[in-house]
């Protein structure tokens, strides 16, 4: 009867990812190669891969596809590098004025997405939007923000950055006050520049908390959707549109469960190749104490 006992513990927690991870999964898959019937699944008609066949060719999936990316390339640069900096010049500082700064930065991540979206949207207003009254203050030209194809997507990216580096600068944070005080006390003994102590005792000590941070943030990114919704809703012209998106359109907009489940069958893997690709690229560099 013990051996059964570690079985009964583990059991509900392997119910649940059963039931929404593994279950959902092969749903997800199942779907992708049938014309499904929304009203009645029992209906539903095999056809393959023709849903994948017809979403490559269309220019909605591809440009939804390409902001994928963007989304996912310049969100994961800009809040790791930001927050990293932001770590490193808060930890060794203990007065009221950089406590201040830490609160205000992690600020923004407690602030609801949707009140967020909703506050930038009127600030990048291009007629009366405070950003281009400060673009006007300071004699530069205005900017269209979200109305532009061509800068929806950097805006969408700016807020996302404005919201999300706080709560990663934390976790830097914390792990850069973790390490020993004696470490950088005997790089100080030996003469070590501020570039050296940082590239060859800060970075390495919290790798971990590094390699952490950028799994999560890619794939946070990857699946960014809630501020497109209430910013942009998709555009302008499919301009600012994400695979999330793009599935959120076809299931409650067209109806097409077949191609969203496709969408979501290729959002899955691009979200497994880059982990693969963390682990077996980064993986060896991480130093755990």
């Amino acid at each position: 009867m013990k051996k059964v006992y570690p079985y009964l513990f583990i059991f509900p927690a392997m119910a649940g990812i059963v039931a929404f991870v593994l279950y959902p999964m092969v749903k997800l898959i199942t779907q992708s190669f049938y014309k499904v019937n929304p009203m009645n699944e029992a209906n539903s008609r095999f056809i393959g891969l023709e849903n994948y066949t017809k979403m490559f060719q269309t220019a909605a999936f591809k440009k939804a596809l390409v902001n994928t990316g963007y989304y996912a390339l310049f969100s994961v640069i800009l809040i790791m590098v930001i927050a990293l900096l932001l770590a490193v010049w808060l930890s060794g500082k203990q007065d009221r004025f950089h406590s201040f700064i830490q609160g205000s930065v992690f600020l923004p991540h407690v602030i609801s997405m949707v009140s967020i979206g909703l506050i930038f949207q009127q600030m990048m207003d291009p007629d009366f939007g405070v950003f281009n009254q400060v673009l006007t203050a300071l004699h530069l030209p205005a900017c269209t923000w979200l109305r532009s194809s061509s800068t929806a997507v950097g805006s969408i990216i700016f807020t996302n950055v404005w919201k999300s580096v706080g709560y990663y600068t934390l976790i830097l944070l914390a792990a850069i006050q973790g390490i020993p005080a004696s470490i950088y006390e005997a790089a100080s003994l030996d003469n070590a520049g501020k570039l050296c102590t940082f590239f060859r005792i800060t970075l390495p000590m919290i790798s971990p908390q590094i390699f952490f941070t950028l799994i999560v943030l890619t794939i946070g990114s990857f699946k960014i959707f809630d501020m497109i919704f209430i910013m942009t809703g998709g555009g302008p012209n499919n301009a600012s549109t994400s695979l999330v998106f793009y599935i959120y359109s076809k299931v409650f907009q067209e109806f097409d469960i077949g191609k969203a489940a496709a969408a979501g069958v290729v959002l899955m893997a691009l979200v497994g190749i880059m982990t693969v690709f963390y682990f077996v690229g980064l993986s060896k560099k991480v130093h755990y104490q």
